[in-house]
């Protein structure tokens, strides 16, 4: 699996639609990772914190396409408000359990994350998700 993921913070959906051109670049805080699903990913997260099932956060239509899915690839959603809310409220130590039960998953389906990597995602997540609320925007998440 090759897959680049940038989380960025940006202040609307009209804005990170501007993204899948240009990639986040300097203009939008961002944290670069790579080789996980993130629309798989922020699902789990959001039942590992917050509660529900995976089934019902993808029936609710989460994670909220706001640009791109055409033929090549490129797409950009948004974190819910849901999931915002809870790694910007978690404790470092339940990110960290929550890093450590996402890791366990992944690799129930074949998909080695390592601990320490997982612990490191989840928990710039949650920084730059505290940051995008200090300043009232939204974080939202580029692949290709």
């Amino acid at each position: 699996m090759s897959i680049i993921v940038k989380f960025f913070v940006a202040p609307d959906d009209t804005s990170a639609r501007l993204v899948l051109q240009a990639r986040p670049g300097r203009a939008f805080e961002s944290l670069s990772l790579g080789n996980f699903d993130p629309e798989e990913a922020v699902v789990e997260w959001e039942c590992l914190l917050a509660g529900g099932s995976f089934e019902e956060l993808v029936e609710a239509g989460e994670p909220r396409v706001v640009a791109g899915q055409d033929n090549d690839g490129c797409f950009v959603f948004a974190i819910s408000p849901g999931l915002s809310t809870a790694l910007a409220d978690a404790t470092h130590s339940r990110l960290s359990d929550v890093a450590s039960s996402w890791a366990q998953l992944r690799a129930e389906d074949g998909e080695a994350i390592d601990a320490e990597i997982a612990d490191a995602i989840v928990g710039d997540l949650a920084a730059l998700v505290s940051s995008a609320r200090h300043q009232k925007q939204g974080v939202y998440c580029w692949v290709a």
